[in-house]
């Protein structure tokens, strides 16, 4: 179906470039992603997909709204207290962008809440601030068969990262049979961060330290990174980790390898 003349004018920023036009907004609009944590990474993450025109957008979070969050938690503002923040996200959504279908779970994401949700998107975006919740959410994507779209921040330092473990490549001579079999090169954040923790595990708060704009560029770079996937334009940051430190005005990419004794990807 084309474009209505409202979304054409709407979008049109988006269409004139060669990398997207009408048929890529198409593509857009039809997409279904799935934000985990409405934070200080799954704001931005969230206005920007959504004013892209990513068609259905799923939030998963059961925090409500504190003071401490207004710092780096942009979608939410002072009226907000005590509510609920997928809540909250999905009013600033929905009068930011009618034609976004948005979906709000207010639940924890566990291993059996999130496989039943995740199962009805195709990208799923890690926004969450603590390592159980990553490893977990890993593990439901690959099982899944979903690409994870990753990004954390400490401090000055973010990173992005998508991992498509599950993905098969073709036979390479240099690998064993059972390398070949499990699927390739692509790594999963496990191989990335081998650091098992338990769902116990918490940061002190004098490590939890975050310059909001800091959260709000890297959330952001993790929209972008999920439109490119959308879109199958660009370089993709499979098997490569953005890492930026704003204080050095320095931005890596690093290669990622596959662990071939991975817990979760290799098994």
């Amino acid at each position: 179906m084309p474009l209505s003349p409202q979304k054409t004018q709407r979008y049109l920023r988006n269409t004139i470039l060669p990398e997207i036009g009408v048929e890529g907004q198409e593509k857009l609009l039809r997409a279904r992603v799935l934000i985990i944590g409405a934070g200080g990474l799954g704001s931005p993450a969230l206005f920007y997909l959504a004013a892209a025109g990513v068609g259905n957008i799923g939030i998963i979070d059961d925090d409500v709204v504190e003071l401490s969050n207004l710092q780096r938690q942009v979608i939410h503002n002072f009226s907000d207290l005590g509510k609920k923040k997928v809540i909250s996200a999905k009013e600033k959504i929905a009068a930011l962008n009618q034609d976004v279908n948005l979906q709000i779970y207010e639940c924890r994401a566990d291993h059996d809440s999130l496989g039943k949700i995740a199962i009805n998107y195709d990208y799923i975006l890690d926004a969450t601030d603590n390592f159980y919740t990553r490893f977990m959410i890993n593990e439901v994507c690959h099982k899944l068969h979903k690409p994870l779209i990753f990004a954390a921040v400490k401090g000055f330092i973010g990173q992005v990262s998508t991992f498509k473990s599950y993905e098969k490549t073709f036979a390479q001579p240099q690998l064993t049979a059972k390398q070949n079999f499990i699927g390739g090169q692509n790594p999963c954040y496990a191989c990335f961060n081998a650091n098992f923790v338990d769902e116990n595990f918490s940061l002190p708060l004098s490590e939890k330290g975050i310059l909001g704009s800091v959260a709000g560029t890297i959330g952001a770079l993790q929209a972008t990174t999920a439109i490119k996937e959308i879109l199958e334009i660009g370089e993709s940051l499979v098997g490569k980790i953005l890492i930026f430190d704003f204080l050095k005005n320095e931005f890596r990419k690093v290669v990622l390898k596959k662990n071939f004794s991975c817990q979760v990807c290799c098994d």
